[in-house]
């Protein structure tokens, strides 16, 4: 796919990629927004110029359907000029991340619910992410890209973009089968972890608890298939049927290995079959419990044995399956589904995340329902009904809250809906969706290749009302009205269906309707504006310095490419405890840019931070700082929780912006990010300022050279002077003395030449367990011939302290080498993510 295609923005933020087609109108959207007092992000332009609106007679499905819009924000990850946006899984992109953060576990689910945002921007870049970006790790778990393409091509009808994806689809399945295809068993072979559902009721038969039973899996193998007919299809779009026939065939005989291999017709489901002789007598070749500890049991049942039915695998005959799901003895709980049926003998709830063997996952309850909407819409069949479907909806949707406000984390007790949380790594956990399946299932919109537009509501027939607005499908503006007496929308009595403006099908009940749709409408030509501010490749600029910092907060969050507001876990820069009335923040992108607007978005949670009473802009130009004469700002006061834009009438080249916060009384300014937005040609020229940070090597330079007493196994010493800073336990940037022998260790930094040293910047790691705060450390020199201490004059804070910036002031020296020595805090180590040294 050209670099051209997937770098598409508008000229400020994530908007309006696609043509912004006008709305219904059915739905008043600040009126409904205003309602959702819950929400982190208020960026109020954005949901009405994105999000398709919707209101029903439940406030929880309200409640959590705009949520999820909210949640997915936190996830968009702007990763740098060239390479446009990812989305992330974890909120704090762990060390077995990709690139930027995304995992390929979830990136089904994912683009299923981006693809109804009207700004295609971020779809598009993750779509081109995969294949495309050294690092991106596509089959580092399984997953549909192949099949989120073509879902992607239904619901906008572009044809340019799924002939460009072609060959990234057609390489995911090529790597996939030299990768994991069994040419003798004539299905792929992989492990429950590797589908992201570790600790599952089959690994619990082997040694390996955690990834243990190789096999053949209804879920890999109908992700496959699902691939296979989508690159058969989109070959055909094409004209090339010589690839649409081989892919064709290739899902035909994936399906009969599936249907004759992995079904079980004595307990009517799908299951898992090993691959391998494992302990206790089972046997390759079987399905579970057919031999082992547990042969003849008469269980067994995972949701995953329903996946098939995501990607209409089965043919008709096999739907008795389905008996199970709204069975409380079976799947079905009040908070969300189960994963493992109740009665299993290796059924059980985790206390803590994460094991598949019957905690409820709401990836699975996700893949469940759209499994069953599809058996709802595409199959002739008796067992599950619309009200089944609601049901289901309706559990998981009660276990997205906690306190009372929409919430989602990993996995979550299906009787008390507790959830299971990783603190600061798997709250607002984007593994799942949920707005296509309100889109797609609840409100009915079937998305199609063709012209023509599907709805099948599967809304219960005792509400009044129900409106979807503004859903963006093939270009054209979509609306879908149940409104029984026909006295709230004032469109008519009953069913109606509205495409751009103007009702196309009506229905006095609630039923399936089809109507002609039009051709789609083209997206407009893109723009490729880019943040010239971003850094998440461990370069020295763009960088940020500042008047003041709460040593607690870094200042490499403020261009990380993603924001949110919630301080838990936090992502900001703040000025809590400044001595100072104002405050100012430095952005130095180390070479001119031509920046067309800022974007700053301010904290704001109501006590010690809001936003400041007012902020000036200044720029670099010529060796001083110039005032920005005239700006359209938006919103023109100072807000939290929301973009504060500045735009100019004309670029504005510099090196440098210099901004000036007047802090609100009582209180103090946070940003949890800072954007520069402008047009410039790919790549970006290098980067011509000085580098202050004396110890800074990206990891190509033979100095300077960082080195250690100790390093843990786990971590790397070259990592401590990268420019890159995470507190996370997950993230797994660091040094550690993990498992060190030692009572202190020390790093040091060879500069390869001599340096003034001044300053000290020491970023303690912490994980509240082996590693932690050390006791005291000390700053050392090297005179040429001996190590000799500095002089340090102040420690910010006093005592060391993980988690936040530890700065120590220190009598110039001139030096080739730093030293610091820690004294642990026996029985635990210390650890750095970072360690920076200034003149001054």
């Amino acid at each position: 796919m050209p670099l051209t295609s997937a770098i598409s923005a508008t000229a400020d933020e994530v908007r309006t990629v696609a043509r912004a087609p006008q709305g219904n109108g059915v739905l008043p959207k600040q009126a409904i927004l205003d309602k959702m007092t819950f929400l982190d992000n208020r960026d109020w332009d954005w949901y009405k110029q994105n999000v398709p609106m919707l209101e029903t007679p439940d406030a929880d499905i309200n409640a959590v359907y705009y949520y999820r819009f909210d949640m997915m924000t936190k996830h968009f990850v702007y990763g740098s000029p060239e390479h446009g946006y990812s989305i992330t899984e974890f909120i704090d992109r762990p060390g077995w991340s990709g690139t930027y953060g995304a995992i390929s576990c979830p990136l089904g689910l994912q683009f299923s619910d981006i693809r109804w945002l009207k700004d295609q921007r971020v779809a598009r870049n993750y779509a081109h992410y995969w294949y495309n970006v050294p690092g991106a790790q596509p089959r580092a778990y399984s997953n549909w890209f192949g099949a989120s393409m073509w879902g992607l091509y239904e619901a906008w009808g572009d044809k340019s973009f799924i002939s460009a994806l072609l060959p990234d689809m057609k390489k995911d399945y090529e790597g996939w089968t030299a990768e994991r295809f069994d040419a003798k068993a004539q299905m792929f072979v992989w492990n429950g972890m590797q589908d992201g559902m570790e600790t599952n009721i089959n690994s619990r038969q082997t040694d390996d608890w955690f990834r243990g039973a190789e096999g053949y899996r209804p879920t890999l193998n109908a992700y496959m298939y699902g691939n296979a007919l989508a690159i058969s299809k989109a070959a055909a779009l094409t004209g090339d049927t010589q690839t649409a026939k081989l892919y064709a065939d290739k899902a035909a005989a994936l399906k009969v290995q599936v249907q004759t291999r992995l079904w079980d017709p004595k307990r009517k489901f799908f299951f898992h079959m090993f691959a391998n002789d494992e302990k206790d007598g089972i046997k390759a070749g079987t399905l579970t419990y057919q031999t082992g500890k547990y042969a003849g049991n008469e269980h067994g049942r995972e949701l995953i044995g329903l996946v098939p039915w995501q990607f209409n695998l089965p043919d008709e005959g096999y739907e008795s399956a389905w008996k199970t799901v709204n069975d409380p003895d079976d799947f079905f709980a009040k908070y969300g589904l189960t994963s493992v049926e109740r009665h299993d003998p290796l059924f059980r709830i985790s206390e803590h995340c994460c094991e598949w063997s019957g905690t409820a996952w709401p990836y699975a309850t996700a893949q469940t329902l759209e499994a069953m909407a599809n058996l709802l819409n595409n199959y002739k069949q008796s067992v599950v009904s619309k009200g089944d479907y609601f049901q289901v909806l309706k559990s998981f949707t009660t276990s997205q809250f906690k306190d009372g406000r929409p919430f989602i984390a990993e996995a979550n007790h299906p009787d008390t809906g507790k959830w299971q949380i990783v603190a600061g790594h798997s709250e607002e956990y984007f593994h799942s969706s949920y707005v296509d399946l309100v889109v797609t299932g609840l409100a009915g919109l079937r998305p199609r290749a063709d012209d023509v537009l599907e709805v099948n509501p599967l809304i219960p027939d005792a509400w009044a009302y129900f409106a979807m607005d503004d859903i963006s499908y093939h270009g054209h503006t979509v609306s879908i009205i149940w409104d029984k007496d026909g006295t709230r929308y004032n469109k008519g009595q009953g069913l109606s269906l509205m495409v751009d403006g103007k009702i196309v099908k009506t229905s006095p009940t609630l039923q399936k309707l089809e109507a002609p749709l039009g051709a789609p409408v083209p997206a407009r030509a893109i723009d490729n504006t880019i943040n010239f501010a971003v850094n998440n490749d461990g370069t020295y600029f763009p960088h940020f310095t500042a008047s003041y910092s709460d040593p607690k907060t870094a200042l490499q969050r403020l261009n990380d490419g993603v924001a949110w507001y919630m301080d838990a876990p936090p992502n900001r820069w703040t000025t809590e405890g400044s001595p100072n009335t104002s405050d100012t923040l430095v952005l130095n992108f180390g070479a001119e840019r031509p920046v067309t607007s800022l974007k700053l978005y301010f904290l704001d949670d109501g006590a010690k931070l809001k936003a400041p009473k007012s902020y000036d802009i200044e720029y670099w130009k010529d060796g001083h700082w110039v005032k920005i004469a005239k700006s359209d700002r938006e919103p023109k006061a100072p807000q939290g929780h929301t973009p504060n834009i500045t735009r100019f009438d004309t670029p504005v080249s510099a090196e440098k912006f210099r901004f000036t916060f007047v802090h609100s009384p009582g209180a103090f300014t946070g940003l949890s990010e800072v954007e520069a937005w402008g047009h410039a040609a790919l790549p970006l020229s290098a980067a011509t300022a000085e580098i202050d940070d004396l110890a800074y090597n990206p990891g190509n330079q033979a100095y300077p050279k960082a080195s250690a007493s100790f390093t843990s196994p786990f971590d790397r010493v070259e990592e401590v002077n990268d420019g890159k800073v995470f507190f996370s336990s997950n993230s797994r940037n660091r040094w550690t003395a993990f498992q060190s022998p030692n009572d202190t260790d020390w790093v040091q930094i060879d500069f390869g030449t001599e340096k003034t040293v001044g300053r000290v910047d020491m970023y303690l790691f912490g994980d509240g367990g082996g590693v932690r705060s050390p006791l005291g450390y000390a700053l050392i020199y090297w005179t040429g011939t001996e190590w000799k201490p500095m002089d340090m004059l102040s420690m910010t804070p006093k005592q060391p302290t993980q988690g936040m910036m530890n700065t120590v002031q220190v009598t110039p020296v001139k030096t080739s080498k730093v030293g610091v020595i820690f004294k642990h805090d026996a029985p635990g180590r210390t650890g750095l993510t970072e360690l920076m040294v200034f003149e001054k």
